[in-house]
This record gives structure tokens, C-alpha cells and sequence, in this order.
């Protein structure tokens, strides 16, 4: 049994966060938010010249006690796997394969937590920020991609491998067909809706595409329907969203909360849901859920290594 992953850390020490996320790497080195030694941004290039960036960053830093990564995915989290600590197969190029965790292991000896970025996000997102002290949480970022992280109970929902929802296949809005453009799946989540395929679509970036568009329906009815499913299946107290679509586009989330009100149909009568204003929430933390998220998984690692 994982135990669940507190918001306060303060007795373990410094822990080295790193967000790995698809253009840029965020590294940290904090033991919480309101204890942050240093910070450095790195661009996300290929394998080799990316992870030798955060090792010189990490070779700067003193005293940490271990390391936490929130990476893009899909990664390989079994832990039973040759290939755990890798990166899955992923539209990155170059980036299929790379192992993460036993390199950084090999150099500098510390325990390794390690995770998505989503996952890292609904763990800070519980611990400080837009689901503070609720123990089941979904995180959707809805940018570059999409992503959804799961926590229950506190700890992050697992299997043989993380929540992969992004890629799910929902119920169509009225009269759409258009082809999507995901690579592996075509209209899927992410193919409706991401930052790419709303301008594969309209031929105009979401952020410059004028609220009244009506690209903006479907993309409002695709992220109700992931939400739908989110809900029946009982997990989350709290849907917190975050990701470059919704970030600046304040008009979305009014609008994705009454469709999940009309596709639930009354099914799940919960106060916690009817309240659909404090159910549904933007990310409190902003760019920075994802390395805080980091530092928690360090610190779970850390616990984890230690029995502290």
C-alpha cells in the first residue's frame, strides 16, 4: 500500500523537482511552495542534449535528498517492466524508449519519484492549490495535448499503467465529422480538442480564435463528454483543468459546465457535483503545479526509501 502524499514536507529536506514537459523543462529545488531555493527553465530538445541540461542544472544544486520527475507521457510506470522509468511511444521525436529514472539513479544516487506531469499537477493541485485538502482529484490539461491526471485516496490511480484519458473516444457533437488529428487515434480526445487540432481545424491558433467561433461547440461538448466519463466512474471530488486552451479563454469553463450538467442528465445527484461552480475549477497554481507536483513525488520517493 503507497501512502497517500502530504502537502507538507518540510522535515525531509530539499528535494529536486523536474516538470519534463513536450517544449520546455522546469526544475526546481524547493521542499514546497513557500520554500523554493532555485528555479531554472530549460528547452525541451532531443534526449541526449535535454537530459545532459537538467544534470548540469542538478550538479549546481546542493543538499537535495532525492528527485521528483513529472514527464509528459505516456511513461512506463510498471515497475515489474525491464523498461520502467522510460518513456513510452510518443508522438516526440526521438523520445520513445528514454530512460529517465536509471540514469538519473546512476549519477547522482538519490531515490527517484516518477510520474506524469498531469499526475504531479492533481498532486499539488490537492495539496495547495484548487483541491486543497480533497483526496480524489482529476487534473485535465488541455494544450500541446491532452492529459488526465488521477489521484484517490491521495495517491495516484495506477495499474498496469497511468490514466491515459486524453485518448479516449467520446460521443460525437451533432454533425461532426471531421477526421481529428491525432496520430494514433485520429478523433479522439486530444484530436478534437487540443491546441493543434483546434488550428488543424479552423487554420487559426485557439488562442486567436474569437469566442464566438463555432469550433468553440464541439470543443465545449468533447471535454463535457471526458468529464461524463470522469464522473461515472466515481473518482473525482474535484475537476481542476489547466493547459494552454483554457489558460486565457475564460469563457470555456462556464460552458463546459453546463454541458456535464446536461449530459449527466440528473444521474449523479451529489451536492458535490449539483454545485457545479466549485466542482469544476481552473488550476489555482498556474505553470507552477507541475514542478510542485515534482517535488511531492520526490518526496513520496523519498518517504518511501527512508520510512521518514
Amino acid at each position: 500500500m503507497v501512502a497517500a502524499i502530504s502537502g507538507s514536507n518540510t522535515e525531509t529536506g530539499l528535494i529536486a523537482g523536474i516538470e519534463l514537459g513536450g517544449t520546455k523543462i522546469n526544475c526546481i529545488l524547493a521542499r514546497g511552495p513557500h520554500d523554493i531555493v532555485a528555479e531554472e527553465r530549460i528547452p525541451t530538445t532531443d534526449p541526449a542534449e535535454t537530459l545532459g541540461r537538467i544534470e548540469a542544472v542538478l550538479d549546481q544544486w546542493q543538499g537535495f535528498e532525492a528527485i521528483g520527475v513529472a514527464s509528459f507521457g505516456p511513461i512506463i510506470i510498471d515497475k515489474s517492466s525491464a523498461a520502467f522509468g522510460s518513456i513510452g511511444v510518443t508522438p516526440k521525436p526521438g523520445w520513445t524508449g528514454t530512460d529517465i529514472v536509471n540514469r538519473l539513479e546512476n549519477r547522482y544516487g538519490r531515490p527517484i519519484g516518477f510520474h506524469t506531469d498531469v499526475v504531479g499537477a492533481a498532486l499539488a493541485e490537492a495539496a495547495w492549490g484548487a483541491a486543497s485538502g480533497l483526496p480524489d482529484v482529476a487534473y485535465i490539461t488541455v494544450g500541446t495535448g491532452v492529459g488526465v491526471g488521477l489521484v484517490a485516496h491521495g495517491v495516484p490511480v495506477d495499474g498496469l499503467t497511468h490514466a491515459e484519458l486524453g485518448h479516449i473516444r467520446t460521443a460525437r457533437y451533432a454533425g461532426d465529422d471531421w477526421v481529428g488529428s491525432c496520430r494514433f487515434h485520429g478523433a479522439c480526445v486530444e484530436g478534437l480538442v487540443s491546441g493543434p487540432a483546434i488550428a488543424a481545424r479552423t487554420g487559426t491558433p485557439a488562442e486567436d480564435l474569437s469566442k464566438d467561433d463555432p469550433a468553440w461547440d464541439q470543443v465545449v461538448h468533447t471535454i463535457a463528454q471526458l468529464l461524463n466519463v470522469l464522473v461515472l466512474t466515481g473518482v473525482p471530488r474535484r475537476i481542476v483543468f489547466g493547459g494552454g486552451v483554457m489558460v486565457g479563454n475564460d469563457f470555456l469553463l462556464p460552458r463546459i459546465r453546463s454541458a456535464l450538467t446536461d449530459s449527466l442528465g440528473g444521474y449523479v445527484p451529489l451536492p458535490a457535483i449539483e454545485n457545479i461552480d466549485t466542482f469544476v475549477l481552473p488550476a489555482a497554481l498556474g505553470n507552477r503545479a507541475g514542478p510542485l507536483g515534482a517535488i511531492l513525488l520526490g518526496t513520496q520517493a523519498l518517504r518511501t526509501a527512508t520510512g521518514r
